[in-house]
């Protein structure tokens, strides 16, 4: 039998591995605890006693399993294994299921989701054939998978087979009855307009979102989509306008009616939407401030994740759209141990489009630190 320290010490490795991947720090995780369990009583202190092996969640879990966004079944095995008792069983197929889908996410944060996104389809097909008259359950549950899957073929640059995925997600969503899950499906599908560049579609899904009388949460990332969109065709003044209320949205801080989902929108990705907005708008020096700032909260996150790949990337992009080829170096160099561990070919795509810059306009010794870092 596993030493008993070891196993709770596994345990709450866990616990902080799924923190990261909601990009939350552990002040901020406590801080949802707290909303969400309508309580003031946890601190950054408690989260870390849990994440060292001290002690155990116990009465937490139900709600660490919406804040993190995963089956409360799999915390509560955890927690049994770590208490050394028979772990609970839970063979409802919806669990199962979602317990897959948080293996998959987990390997997207951590690598990317070019490796797991046929698998990710495998599962949402198996589940769709399973689908038989009325079960609004399983409807949710083949919903969330669809979205699942097309986000990791988004990440993967399959982009038209992540629009359908997303479009089964929503029609699914709207058969179970599931308001949020619609709402989410629909972002996406902005999410990918956007960047596909067809900004009329990305900017009529905002309006039919934001006109249903959606929560906080869904409102702000419906401003993100919109700043973007708006930036993109040149609309200073409303892509600044919308870009704003996003972060005013923020600083309101959470509400309960957010769906569980929406909590992984944070500082961090507003202030990379800011940039993201800024670089659209030709104001690569704004642009490049944020990413700085985004590079710290990384960081602290995993720096060497997907997230670090897009947005070190991105802030190269600043800089280089800049000139600044000396601030570059930094970035660059950086880029060696994430591009080893991270095969995302969204964010690569990218990538190689700064590089072809940095290739044609910039100066030797950039060029061949450029060529050293991809060489691996």
């Amino acid at each position: 039998m596993d030493d008993p320290k070891t196993v709770r010490r596994a345990f709450g490795a866990y616990l902080a591995a799924l923190r990261k991947r909601a990009r939350l720090s552990q002040s901020q995780l406590a801080a949802r605890l707290c909303m969400v369990s309508d309580t003031a009583t946890l601190t950054r202190n408690e989260i870390s006693r849990w994440e060292r092996g001290e002690r155990l969640p116990e009465v937490w879990l139900t709600t660490l399993a919406t804040v993190l966004a995963v089956p409360v079944t799999e915390l509560e095995r955890g927690a049994a294994r770590a208490r050394g008792e028979e772990e609970p069983q839970d063979d409802h197929p919806a669990a199962v299921v979602q317990e897959r889908a948080g293996w998959l996410l987990a390997h997207d944060n951590a690598h990317g989701g070019d490796h797991v996104a046929d698998a990710a389809i495998q599962v949402w097909h198996s589940e769709r054939a399973k689908i038989t008259g009325d079960d609004k359950a399983h409807l949710r549950v083949v919903a969330e998978i669809a979205e699942i899957a097309g986000w990791l073929l988004f990440d993967a640059a399959r982009c038209e087979e992540a629009r359908g995925a997303w479009m089964e997600s929503m029609h699914f969503a709207q058969s179970a009855g599931d308001r949020p899950m619609q709402w989410f499906a629909m972002d996406l599908l902005a999410m990918e307009a956007v960047e596909s560049g067809r900004v009329g579609e990305a900017l009529a899904l905002c309006d039919e979102i934001t006109g249903r009388g959606v929560p906080p949460r869904v409102a702000l990332l419906t401003e993100l989509r919109r700043s973007r969109a708006l930036a993109a065709v040149g609309d200073h003044a409303r892509a600044r306008q919308a870009i704003g209320r996003a972060r005013s949205a923020l600083d309101n801080s959470l509400h309960p009616r957010d769906p569980q989902w929406s909590w992984w929108v944070n500082d961090l990705e507003v202030t990379g939407h800011e940039a993201e907005v800024a670089l659209l708008l030709s104001e690569p020096t704004r642009a490049a401030q944020r990413f700085a700032r985004t590079h710290e909260m990384v960081e602290s996150i995993n720096p060497i994740g997907r997230g670090a790949l897009y947005y070190t990337t991105a802030e190269l992009d600043a800089l280089v759209q800049l000139g600044a080829w000396q601030e570059a170096e930094e970035p660059l160099t950086r880029l060696g141990p994430i591009l080893r561990n991270v095969t995302s070919s969204r964010n690569r795509k990218r990538l190689r489009k700064v590089l072809r810059s940095v290739y044609r306009d910039g100066p030797p010794w950039l060029i061949d630190a450029a060529r050293e870092v991809t060489a691996g």
